[in-house]
């Protein structure tokens, strides 16, 4: 692994973290986001929770490598539906811009480290 890579890991090791930590316990600002999402709440703490099962793996990838290129993968469906879903409710771009990042930046860490998983399977 790069160090670029674990740059990329790190900092959605770390976004991630609160995020879906913010979802599970109900901060206002989740909330808010899921009633103008028109989702009920109960997605937003499975939301929540499919956000920590990533931020596992990526931790498990400091010790494991190919798993990050499994969690990237992960966070990248995770970010895309969520991007798809601002747009269906015609938010602005800019609100959708957080996910459509995180999107960018999954996959950016998935193809750096993707030879790994690559590696487990040869």
């Amino acid at each position: 692994m790069t160090i670029a890579s674990y740059v990329l890991q790190n900092i959605l090791t770390a976004i991630f973290l609160i995020v879906s930590l913010q979802k599970i316990v109900g901060h206002r600002q989740q909330v808010n986001i899921f009633k103008n999402l028109k989702l009920p709440q109960w997605f937003r703490i499975v939301t929540g929770w499919v956000e920590l099962i990533g931020v596992v793996g990526l931790i498990i990838g400091f010790w494991v490598p190919w798993v990050v290129a499994i969690a990237g993968i992960w966070f990248g469906i995770t970010m895309l539906v969520g991007s798809v879903t601002h747009i269906r409710v015609g938010d602005p771009i800019g609100k959708a811009m957080p996910a459509i990042l995180l999107l960018v930046i999954s996959m950016g860490l998935t193809t750096l480290t993707f030879s790994e998983l690559q590696s487990v399977f040869s």
